[in-house]
């Protein structure tokens, strides 16, 4: 699942797959995408998500390997009495591609209000020019 928003400047975790801010897979029906922005800061690539509701300590996981941020989180439905709503209970989650030069042992993970930030260290600079590959002929 793709989303609307603009492309991403070069150098960004949309650069992985070519795309806009990218999901890695479609995730299961009853699972709703987190919504993102993303943008490097200093020395640190940050993520922030949406998670109104969310109860960070109870219903949160955040992890990150090679290449990929997961977030999934569960809002539970805990009316007392039935109602009408149109709030969404249940799982969120998101797969995103970490920009080039991130370091998946340099991550730390807030939430405040609702918005869960992650900051990714990056290494320096790699240089990702394109090259000409010389084609053997045989």
């Amino acid at each position: 699942m793709t989303s609307t928003s603009p492309a991403a400047p070069l150098h960004t975790a949309s650069d992985w797959a070519g795309s806009p801010i990218s999901t890695l897979h479609r995730p299961a029906p009853d699972v709703v995408p987190i919504r993102l922005e993303q943008y490097p800061e200093d020395s640190s690539y940050v993520f922030r998500m949406e998670l109104p509701g969310i109860d960070p300590e109870r219903d949160l996981e955040v992890s990150v390997q090679t290449g990929i941020l997961s977030i999934r989180a569960t809002r539970r439905d805990e009316p007392a009495v039935k109602h009408d709503s149109e709030f969404r209970y249940g799982t969120y989650a998101r797969h995103v591609a970490l920009p080039l030069g991130a370091n998946v042992h340099d991550v730390t993970a807030s939430c405040k209000n609702g918005i869960l930030t992650v900051r990714i260290g990056m290494e320096p600079e790699h240089d990702v020019a394109a090259r000409t590959v010389p084609v053997e002929i045989s």
